[in-house]
């Protein structure tokens, strides 16, 4: 379950009666949508229908049983989300819009490059000025996902920015390769590995291009700064050095 702070209302008004349930913001859109596929417990702030919730104050049995058919809250709560409104107060909105307008920073970083510095990630602060002076507003009861294009096009005319993925090479030397490959393996989805004769492990990831600088800081991190690291510009020379 989530904490009432993190509750928004759903409310539904049937047969003269008002029916509020308490759950995630983002979950009540995706049930909404018919998008959600999570686990209901875990995004609900109370295993309950309430006529007032801030009351707490429930609804006879009788009038449950009347707009949906039965008296279990879990089969109910999803029908007043779709069937109803969901409220929220200024302050969950804007908590909401901050929230959101940092996932939507973050995932710009994590993918977007500098096509006029080769391809070099933008900075969260560039970004972040980027979006005010081009009066990009996030929409806090929209998914991050639906208005990452919103946000490009409105970027685009600021500062030059595409989003990419990059194909990077490591050495990891023998004294490192056994520990770090493990961690740098993990960090993207890994092309092709080897381990050279001199016991060194030679690794090939592809990841968002945004995330170059902390696959630097990993490599260095894991090998204390004897990791060779390169930037595959050309499919075709994914190799062994």
């Amino acid at each position: 379950m989530i904490s009432l702070d993190e509750a928004v209302t759903a409310r539904l008004e049937s047969h003269g009666e008002r029916f509020e349930v308490l759950i995630d913001p983002d979950a009540a859109l995706a049930i909404k949508r018919d998008e959600f596929e999570g686990d209901l417990e875990d995004v609900i702030a109370a295993e309950d229908v309430f006529e007032d919730a801030s009351r707490g104050d429930r609804p006879p049995e009788t009038a449950l049983e009347e707009v949906f058919g039965t008296t279990d809250p879990m089969a109910i709560i999803p029908e007043v989300i779709k069937r109803g409104e969901i409220q929220i107060t200024a302050d969950q909105r804007r908590e909401m819009q901050e929230q959101k307008h940092k996932q939507l920073v973050n995932t710009i970083v994590r993918n977007a490059v500098n096509p006029q510095q080769d391809d070099a990630p933008h900075p969260p602060e560039r970004v972040e000025r980027a979006l005010e002076q081009a009066g990009f507003t996030v929409d806090p009861m929209e998914p991050v996902e639906n208005q990452v294009d919103d946000a490009l096009d409105a970027l685009r005319p600021v500062i030059p920015i595409r989003f990419d993925e990059v194909v990077m090479a490591v050495q990891l030397p023998a004294d490192h390769a056994g520990s770090g490959q493990a961690q740098v393996r993990e960090f993207g989805d890994l092309q092709r590995e080897e381990w050279q004769s001199d016991g060194s492990w030679v690794g090939v990831l592809r990841f968002p291009a945004g995330l170059q600088n902390e696959f630097y800081e990993l490599c260095n991190e894991v090998s204390s700064g004897e990791a060779d690291v390169r930037v595959i510009k050309d499919e075709d020379d994914i190799g062994t050095r």
